[in-house]
């Protein structure tokens, strides 16, 4: 097998079992939703979906090519 396809082998097994894992904890904090089970604000859960907005989206450009270089790169 080429490199590159162990590498592709590589990222699917690794990007598979990690957003398993993702996707588990997201249904776990859902079962956090129980109000007979919990107290909770509308504030604790806005800061919750915050967290994990944020978090999606700095995954999302971090896989992001770079269009012309780093733009903390200094240039005259």
């Amino acid at each position: 097998m080429s490199k590159n396809g162990e590498k592709r082998e590589k990222f699917v097994r690794l990007a598979e079992s990690r957003t398993q894992l993702a996707l588990e904890a997201i249904r776990k904090l859902g079962n956090l939703s129980n109000r007979r089970a919990y107290e909770y604000s509308d504030a604790d859960v806005k800061k919750i979906i915050k967290a994990l907005r944020d978090a999606v989206s700095e995954t999302e450009r971090k896989f992001e090519p770079s269009v012309g270089g780093s733009s903390d790169k200094f240039k005259l």
